[in-house]
Order: C-alpha cells, then structure tokens, then sequence
C-alpha cells in the first residue's frame, strides 16, 4: 500500500519551478515533431528550401512507406514500449532524493544531446550512412525524453492532491507547454535571420538555431531538478508492483482504456496537423516557411487567451464536454487546411490567419485537460487498488501518444508524395529532378494529410463519449467527504 504525507504545502512558487521543466522538454519535442520531417524529407518548391537531400527519398518499402517514415515510426514505437519499464522503475524506486526527481536528473543532458545531433548527420549528401546515423541518434531521443517526460508527468498527482492545485499545476504547465512550442515554431523565422550570417547556408542556419534552441530547453529542464526537493513535498512508498503486473493492472481500469482509446487517435490526427503545417503553409498557401512560423506563434499565443475562460468553465461544464467540444473543433479546423491555398477565393495569408483563430481554442482546452484526467483517473484507481501508480497511468498514456505519433509519421511521409509528378527512372537520386516533380504536383497529398486527421479528430470524440466522469469525480469527493 502507498501512503502519501504532505511535509510541505506546494505553493505557486514550486508549482512555476516544475512548470519550467515542461517549456525544456516541450521545446525539444516539438523540434523534433514539427521539422525532422521537413528537414529531412523537404518541400523542395519552397521559397527558401532545404537544398540537400540527405537520406533516400520516395516510398521506397514495399512501394508504401518512405525511409523517413519508417525511422520516426520505430523511434515512436520503441519509445513506447520503454515507457511501462521506465515507469515501473520510477514507481518502484528508492532513491534517497525520491522516485521522479533522479531520473528527471539524469536524462537531461542526454535528451538535449539527442535532439541537437538528429539534425547533425555525418554526410552532406544523400546516403544510408545518414539513414543510420538518424535511426540512432532518433532512438536515443525517444528514450531519454521517456526518462524525463514520464517521471515529470507523475510527479502532477503527486505535488497536486487537491483538484484546485491539480488544476493550477495542468494550467501552468499547459502555459509553459505552449511557450515552448512557440519557441520552437520560430525556428524557420530565426533561420532566416541567422541565413546570411553563415554565407546563405541554408542547413548550416537552421542547425544553429535547432541547436542553440536546445540548449535554452537544457537550462529548463534542469530548473524542477535543482530547485524541488521531492521528499520535502510529497512521501510516497515505493510500488511492489512489477513493470507488467502494473501494467495489466493499469489497462484493467475501464475510463483509463477509454481515456487511452480516445487519446491514440487525437494524437494521431494533432500530430498530422502539427507535422504536415510546414507543408501546408509552403505547399498549398504558396508562402515562405518563415509565414509557418508566424501560423505557427500566433496559433499558440492565442490559445493561451482562451487558458482563464477553459479554467473558468471547467468546474461548471465538467472536463468531459469541453473536451468534446475541442474535438469538434479541430474536425472544422482540418477540414478547412484541407481546403487552403488555390481553392478558396481569399489571399493566403488571411487563409492562414483563419486557420489560428480556429484552431487556438481546442489548443487551449486539449493543452490543459487530458493532464488532469489522467489525474482523476490515477487518483480514483488507487482509492480502489490502495496502490499509487501513477507513473504507470502517465506512462500508459504516453504510451497512446507515441503509437497515434508513430502512425501519423507512416502517414504523412506516405501521403506527403502523393500528387508529385513523376521521378524519370534512375533519375531518383537526381535533386533537380526531385524539384522539378515537386513544382509540377498537384498537392493533393498535403490535401489527404489534413483530411485525414479531421476524421481522426471525430472518431477520438465519439470514442470519448463513453468517458464516465460523473463516476470518477463522485469516487473522488466520496474520499474527500470522509477525510473532512
């Protein structure tokens, strides 16, 4: 049995401190989701484009899936698996400065590390031995972000006990979330400014930013490791539970495999969208990938405007029906990029100004609640099993993200080639001939990304209305009635 002792009431001070490690590993992860694709596998008619191949391109395996695609896929899986094992350590850990906090310590450098040298391979020119570089160099970011995130995120129930600061700490690091994904969003619009500095290099500008970028995250992810003292907060007994008795134990929680059903398929359409954005903006707006950025800023600046109204609204309407809502909203939002560029009579940059203003509200409800959720349904779990293991509920639920991510990579390298003219035989290594079938194509692949995660957006929502709320908030106040 875990008993958890409060030694010290967590304030607004230590809530900001832990919310900072989430801006670093936001910031690196969202490097790696928005632009390893485009980096790698680039819109070559784009006003500024990357002008190096580096890795074999087209559908190559078995004529469906690209190199790219089945690398970030792997690395999505493997990162996956290795959650459960890293959460049941963590859970089962008896580490004198606590059960989170070491392993948050130890991951950093190597996560930075991991994400600076993805951008780094070896040969300037297109060849496996840059396939391969990328392969490790992607598994090893999965696994040290999974040391980080995985702790970090079960850490939440355990400094937040109360719904109000549960709520406070998803609200701040939801804040800090978004502000490392802006961060990162600015990446093109640095490069373009750094571009001249290094002699017009193109590559070279923006593997400085991703790496100076990094190292700002580095700094972040070090604040909740140098500045909490866990056991000073949170007493908590260590699990006796093995990686797959909790595991099991976890996925025989109805909500949770109704949460986690939901969960796969929204992050598979968000992370299309989220992936393919580059393509949308330079594909079918016809706009420099710096325009991406300022989409890409603007669409998260907004959404934090709409943090205190989903705050607000949260104890009234429940965080059932907003996330229902939310869901509803990006099926429109999708559905719209499906039509951006030459088929709407408007001019593209007010195409993709209406794009922000659509999306920023679901951003806003989707950054702030699932967190807590997952939080309610750890909390209620153990009020039944009289066991914390609430890293096992994060890991499990990390474990949903990284298989909709992974499925979505397949996706959109795959669908991303549909529509290009076609390559001349032996012709495919030939970089003019690359761009010359990329200005002649129709776009339509860009097109089938966006509709595509549209439909995953209503298929998440009616898999989420099987959510019992009502259920989980009555086991947690019946709790609270009993300690008053």
């Amino acid at each position: 049995m875990n008993v958890e002792i409060r030694k010290k009431p967590v304030t607004r001070k230590i809530i900001w401190y832990f919310a900072i490690g989430q801006l670093g590993w936001s910031l690196l992860s969202a490097l790696i989701s928005s632009f390893l694709v485009a980096f790698y596998q680039p819109d070559l008619t784009a006003e500024n484009p990357i002008n190096i191949i580096f890795i074999p391109q087209g559908r190559v395996i078995l004529g469906i899936l690209t190199i790219l695609g089945a690398i970030t896929a792997f690395g999505r899986i493997f990162d996956a698996v290795t959650d459960p094992w890293i959460a049941s350590k963590s859970d089962r850990s008896k580490a004198k400065d606590g059960r989170r906090i070491p392993f948050m310590r130890i991951a950093a450098v190597p996560f930075a590390a991991a994400t600076i040298l993805t951008f780094w391979c070896p040969i300037q020119g297109q060849s496996w031995v840059n396939a391969l570089f990328l392969f490790v160099m992607l598994t090893l970011f999965y696994l040290f972000m999974t040391m980080y995130c995985t702790p970090y995120n079960a850490l939440i129930p355990e400094l937040g006990t109360d719904q109000k600061t549960r709520m406070a700490i998803s609200t701040s690091i939801s804040f800090t979330f978004i502000a490392g994904m802006a961060i990162a969003y600015m990446a093109p619009m640095v490069g373009n400014m750094v571009q001249p500095m290094v002699g017009g290099d193109r590559v070279m500008a923006l593997r400085l930013t991703y790496t100076v970028m990094a190292l700002i995250a580095l700094v972040c992810l070090f604040v909740p490791v140098f500045t909490i003292k866990e056991k000073e907060y949170v007493t908590a007994q260590p699990s006796e539970s093995t990686a797959l008795k909790s595991v099991s134990a976890t996925f025989r929680n109805k909500s949770f495999r109704i949460f986690v059903s939901s969960d796969i398929v929204y992050f598979l359409g968000i992370t299309m969208f989220q992936t393919a954005m580059l393509y949308f903006v330079t594909g079918l707006l016809k706009l420099s990938d710096g325009m991406s950025s300022i989409f890409f800023v603007g669409m998260t600046a907004l959404s934090v405007l709409f943090y205190p109204l989903v705050s607000k609204l949260t104890p009234k309407f429940g965080k059932k029906k907003l996330i229902l809502i939310a869901f509803c909203i990006f099926t429109v939002a999708f559905g719209y990029t499906a039509c951006m560029g030459s088929a709407l009579p408007i001019p593209a940059e007010v195409q993709g100004y209406i794009l922000c203003v659509l999306a920023a509200p679901a951003m806003a409800i989707f950054g702030i609640l699932p967190q807590a959720v997952v939080a309610d349904i750890a909390e209620a779990d153990e009020l039944d099993t009289k066991e914390n293991r609430s890293g096992m509920f994060y890991a499990a639920r990390t474990f949903s993200m990284k298989m909709g991510q992974a499925i979505a990579m397949l996706l959109v390298t795959s669908l991303g080639t549909i529509g290009r003219a076609p390559i001349p035989a032996g012709m495919e290594d030939n970089e003019a001939a690359l761009i010359e079938a990329a200005k002649n194509g129709t776009g339509l692949g860009y097109r089938l990304i966006a509709i595509v995660a549209a439909v995953a957006c209503i298929v998440g929502g009616l898999l989420f209305t099987k959510y019992n709320e009502k259920k989980i908030y009555d086991k947690i106040l019946n709790r609270k009635d009993g300690e008053a």
